[in-house]
């Protein structure tokens, strides 16, 4: 028995206390059901319940296949347990097992959109288990067994499979054998050994091994090659004391011991207890062995005392501390999103190793910098520390449910073929990005048109990551300003093909401030705009040589790039000054001003001005509109204008007020086919029924999609506050009236943003092209 230290079983306790306060925490527990359509109105449930809901039930009747259609049933899946085997806690009972059901399902929809019921079924009797679970098949579009003891976990799955037409997936089993098949795949593949000679000793034969060794065996393990061990050692046919299920693993062989299992054996998958395995037992394993101690919360062996005594072995476990953590959550909800977009009837073998091929796969692909940004690193590719993705890995749905949904596809067990798979994964990438949906349109037009685009941060890692996207879905032509030395050395190690070689004909052109020979033009010309406001000579030299953001914007100016993107590193305002001066604002428009989308839950809001904030008197304030409404139309959008202030439609008189109330008098009449109103509140902008109960006579029907804010202050707490409250995505800042396409993200914009942004970009680039 493993004896804590003083200092453990305190962090246990905390760790519990903090746990319990995190679910006591009102509401109570971790889910919530929340309608997906309006309830608003006497109509809304009239359509939603009775009479309305009739015509939903009468078609289903007539052709059940409409369930999938007119009900939440296509993207609902039960977590169903008897709590038997719950977690390393054991047979604690279905309501005691809850907590970790509803965590299982916060997981379903956090990972994959998918909607989930946590059923805790008290009923140990496997049979009339199968019959209750059965029964529920009209609800729901797929069934995760979760936490049911073996042996009778094999037969319930079993027998449901048989009885359902719906997935039946014991995660228990099959994802762990998934991620540890994948994990088995690449570190065979870096250690140059194949698994049907590989020499294999599993340490558990319960459901999660049993699941590894037939997956395995489907992928290539040859038996004979394997010895499965329990507590008493290894399990051979000279024993008499094996039940059923053991049998099935016995090998002839006189060996007794894992000791002696272990010796010269190439890979070791431990699914047993803690501590179960010492460091002189892995000493006698084989060169580059493979050891997954994957005991949860301790292991078999942990990582550092493999490494002492074996520094060359590849070590796999399930905890996040550690290199390679071999977690369920990298397969059960990506699978189970593959299969309920083609209306799977079940999980098959073959949608199983589609599953193991795709993870395996995506751990030889660059990573992301938001993956490492997330686990605290600026190197994680494919090694010995790395054989399978992270969990965070937001490419891990776009790499799975579409692999899983072609294997069923092919096997015959889809419902509703996927015709187009490009189209299926923009899709899943709006749920990835939720951004992707609002975005689309200006990601089609710079397709069809790449512009070039200067970066001027361009050693950045995630700006390199982003340029790396944008090569490969063919939206810009990127401009890295950087030493090209760094530029290639970073490219190495992140394993990023940019085309950075000097003589390489595609990719990405470099503009090296230490070397390039367009140095003194640049500085001259720099000199030429600013002599008259104080920059000498040797100070425009200095600022060529250090300030990118300068080079860039002189690279726009003299037309050797067509956009602009800054503000990876250092202040809004620093970019903003250096833009203003080489190159200036729209001759129609005196005054710059920034405008930010952000893509929440609920809507789709515009914000102007949030990092700027130059408007002072109505004519801006109107200036600021017309930009900001242009701006909107790109996105496919037909602006819906609020002009937001403390009053209500002249609720009151104070300055601000009357400057947004006469900039809407002015936009009437000037404009009168833009759909814009105020001066009005936030709440009132964004609820119709509010408005409509104010002033039934306003001009702006439903809900507002962009708000002119009086002033930087409010506009920049705005963005701040809906961001996090409201979980928001956001788009920009895209900045307005500059003389030539420029853009200033801000320091925490990752990959996906600096795609976004240099989309909008090049649709600008492309628009000043057409009008000069």
């Amino acid at each position: 028995m493993t004896v804590q230290s003083p200092k453990k079983a305190r962090e246990a306790a905390t760790l519990s206390k903090a746990a319990l306060a995190y679910h006591r925490a009102a509401p109570a527990g971790k889910l919530a059901i929340v309608p997906t359509k309006p309830m608003e109105t006497q109509r809304d449930l009239a359509l939603a319940y009775s009479p309305g809901v009739a015509a939903a039930c009468l078609a289903i009747q007539e052709n059940p296949a409409q369930a999938f259609e007119l009900t939440a049933r296509g993207n609902l899946v039960a977590v169903i347990s008897n709590g038997t085997a719950v977690l390393g806690l054991g047979a604690i009972g279905a309501l005691a097992a809850k907590p970790v059901m509803e965590g299982k399902a916060v997981l379903f929809k956090k990972f994959a959109d998918i909607d989930v019921f946590d059923l805790e079924v008290d009923e140990r009797d496997p049979e009339k288990f199968i019959d209750i679970v059965a029964a529920l098949e009209p609800s729901f579009g797929g069934i995760n067994l979760e936490d049911i003891r073996a042996p009778e976990c094999f037969a319930i799955e079993t027998k449901l499979q048989e009885r359902m037409k719906i997935p039946v997936f014991h995660d228990d089993q099959h994802g762990t054998a998934i991620i540890v098949a994948a994990a088995v795949k690449n570190a065979l593949e870096l250690v140059g050994r194949k698994l049907n000679e590989t020499k294999v000793v599993m340490l558990g034969a319960g459901a999660a091994a049993t699941a590894c060794i037939n997956l395995l065996s489907e992928m290539g393990m040859n038996r004979k090659n394997l010895l499965v061990c329990d507590s008493k050692g290894i399990i051979s046919t000279a024993r008499n004391d094996l039940s059923s299920e053991k049998s099935r693993f016995a090998s002839e062989t006189t060996l007794t011991t894992l000791s002696q299992a272990l010796e010269g054996a190439q890979l070791f998958i431990g699914l047993s207890v803690a501590g179960a395995v010492s460091p002189e037992q892995i000493a006698t394993m084989a060169e580059n062995p493979i050891v997954m101690a994957l005991a949860n919360p301790d292991p078999e062996i942990r990582p550092e005392e493999v490494q002492r005594v074996k520094p060359d072995a590849i070590v796999a476990t399930g905890r996040s501390d550690y290199p390679n953590q071999v977690n369920n959550v990298l397969c059960f909800p990506f699978l189970f999103r593959g299969a309920l977009d083609v209306e799977a009837t079940a999980v098959n073998t073959a949608m199983k190793t589609a599953c193991v091929n795709a993870l395996a796969d995506l751990a030889k692909q660059p990573v992301p910098a938001i993956v490492m940004q997330a686990y605290g690193t600026d190197d994680m590719s494919f090694s010995a520390e790395y054989v399978i993705p992270k969990p965070l890995d937001p490419r891990l749905m776009l790499a799975i449910a579409p692999a899983v949904a072609k294997a069923a596809m092919t096997t015959g067990v889809a419902r509703k073929p996927i015709n187009d798979f490009d189209d299926y994964k923009r899709s899943l990438m709006q749920f990835i990005h939720r951004s992707g949906l609002v975005m689309r349109p200006l990601m089609e037009q710079a397709r069809t048109d790449p512009r070039r685009v200067v970066f001027a941060e361009g050693e950045e890692p995630h700006v390199l990551q982003a340029v790396a996207t944008l090569l490969e879905e063919q939206l810009a032509k990127p401009i890295l300003i950087g030493r090209r030395s760094v530029l290639q050395a970073r490219a190495k190690r992140y394993g990023l093909d940019l085309g950075l070689d000097s003589d390489a004909k595609e990719g990405v052109e470099v503009c090296d401030p230490e070397s390039d020979p367009r140095y003194r033009e640049y500085w001259q010309l720099y000199h030429d705009l600013l002599g008259r406001r104080g920059v000498t000579q040797d100070a425009a030299k200095t600022a060529v040589r250090t300030e990118n953001t300068v080079i860039a914007a002189l690279m726009v100016r003299r037309g050797e790039a067509e956009a602009m993107l800054c503000g990876a590193v250092k202040p809004y305002r620093h970019h903003l000054r250096h833009i203003d001066q080489v190159l200036g604002t729209l001759s129609d428009c005196p005054k710059m001003l920034s405008l930010t989308l952000l893509v929440t839950p609920k809507a789709n809001i515009f914000l102007a001005d949030t990092h700027i904030g130059s408007a002072n008197n109505v004519e801006d304030f109107v200036t600021m509109t017309l930009l900001a409404a242009a701006e909107v139309r790109k996105f496919g959008l037909e602006p819906k204008v609020a002009l937001l202030s403390s009053a209500n439609f002249g609720s009151h008189d104070d300055i601000s007020a009357q400057r947004m109330r006469e900039a809407v008098a002015q936009l009437h009449a000037s404009y009168p086919e833009l759909e814009v109103d105020g001066e009005m509140q936030a709440d009132t902008a964004l609820d119709e029924r509010l408005r409509n109960k104010l002033f039934p006579a306003s001009k702006l029907k439903g809900q507002a999609n962009l708000l002119i804010l009086p002033d930087l202050n409010s506009g920049n707490i705005a963005y701040n506050a809906l961001k996090i409250l409201a979980d928001g995505k956001v788009v920009g800042p895209m900045l307005r009236g500059c003389a030539y396409p420029a853009h200033i993200v801000s320091n925490s914009t990752d990959v996906q943003g600096i795609v976004n942004m240099t989309a909008v970009a090049v649709v600008d680039a492309q628009q000043r092209l057409r009008r000069s």
